[in-house]
């Protein structure tokens, strides 16, 4: 997206530069009613095949709070929230995503939403009385990138329990923080999402201008969500924050301690991208939640972006664990507003997973050593067949 050249490199190995247009030959048009002003990832709703698995896997395991349930679906909150809910488990014959929500600055702030994707040609619908609990007026829409979004402002208020430590556990879930989607077109979808108001932070690119990843936010952290490439529309994970770095490793002892390890896909470590704490687990329908804590601010204006080469092997764990190939092929299907699952489109462009372990990529340490830099033992753990 921005040319090397315009980068500077750091001492922590990354480049930073400010935020350039971004150079895609399949734009989105930009349109002229002006979007929605989003405040945050707010929630997201996701299908399960078995409720009451996924129930003991949120609310026994990773400690949610119950907001309210039924036969039909679970209404879930993190210790710091005071809307309604962060994750809705709605009961379902195909695991799949219904909707990546967030809530926006105003009530008025709906009818530019759907003015924006009206004017895009895209699926809206609106309901005054909320499409789930807890929530009012809301908008629906399938995006041009495949995925379904709601956007809303009037909430259930519900009681915001961070001053109810008996209730913490060691590896407390205080917020909700992040959405990341799979899309074979990052660029594209970058565009788009900078159209609708969101700033990158971070991404991750070669030497060639192929882009893998950018991460994008509207509060003032790392990022609200990310656009991985990959086969998609789909869902790579929903992330919720921990205080501190040993409540995750508690999550691990607790997982560890219930034998149900193997939900463990990959960490803990520390991300290169974000500067983050991390673990990334499976539920029992496959759907990938990741445990995050301890990013950076990001709410200044000229806050650089951060650009990470694909070849580098913190980028994606700081520490240079390899990274499973699971975590870039598997993601969840997305639904369209009718419940049906969305088409997958395969990427065209170079993956990371060929680029960096695949049978012809490589990754380094220190660049300045050539690719031959990483120790034998070492390189073992990044090539595809030597993992076989």
């Amino acid at each position: 997206m921005t040319d090397r050249k315009d980068m500077t490199l750091t001492s922590s190995g990354f480049y930073v530069s400010q935020e350039a247009p971004i150079s895609t030959d399949n734009p989105v048009p930009t349109p002229i009613s002006p979007p929605p002003d989003i405040l945050r990832c707010a929630y997201m709703e996701i299908v399960v095949t078995d409720l009451a698995a996924s129930r003991e896997f949120y609310v026994d395991v990773l400690g949610l709070t119950v907001t309210e349930e039924d036969e039909e679906a679970i209404y879930l909150r993190s210790l710091e929230e005071f809307i309604h809910h962060n994750l809705v488990l709605r009961k379902g014959p195909v695991a799949a995503v219904a909707a990546f929500s967030y809530r926006v600055r105003t009530p008025e702030d709906l009818d530019k939403a759907v003015a924006f994707y009206e004017e895009l040609g895209c699926t809206v619908r609106r309901n005054p009385d909320g499409f789930v609990k807890g929530i009012g007026d809301s908008v629906r829409v399938v995006d041009p990138l495949g995925f379904p979004y709601e956007f809303f402002h009037d909430v259930q208020h519900v009681e915001r329990l961070a001053w109810r430590y008996d209730l913490y556990s060691p590896g407390a879930l205080v917020r909700l923080d992040h959405f990341n989607q799979v899309t074979p077109d990052v660029p594209r979808a970058t565009k788009f999402m900078q159209d609708l108001g969101f700033r990158v932070t971070e991404d991750i690119q070669d030497e060639d201008g192929t882009v893998y990843a950018a991460w994008m936010r509207r509060k003032p952290t790392v990022h609200d969500t990310a656009m991985t490439g990959g086969d998609g529309p789909r869902m790579h994970h929903v992330a919720f924050s921990t205080h501190e770095k040993h409540n995750i490793l508690a999550i691990c002892d607790k997982m560890g301690a219930l034998r149900i390890s193997d939900r463990i896909e990959r960490g803990p470590g520390r991300h290169g991208v974000s500067n983050a704490f991390y673990l990334y687990l499976r539920d029992p329908d496959g759907h990938r939640v990741e445990i995050y804590t301890q990013d950076y601010y990001t709410g200044d204006p000229d806050n650089p972006v951060v650009t990470w080469d694909v070849h580098d092997n913190q980028r994606r764990d700081f520490w240079g664990n390899p990274v499973v190939p699971s975590w870039y092929t598997d993601a969840s299907l997305v639904l369209d507003l009718d419940g049906n699952p969305q088409p997958v489109v395969a990427r065209e462009e170079a993956s990371e997973l060929a680029a960096t372990i695949g049978a012809d990529g490589f990754s380094y340490t220190r660049r300045s050593d050539g690719e031959d830099s990483m120790p034998e033992w070492k390189q073992g753990e990044y090539k595809l067949g030597h993992q076989l």
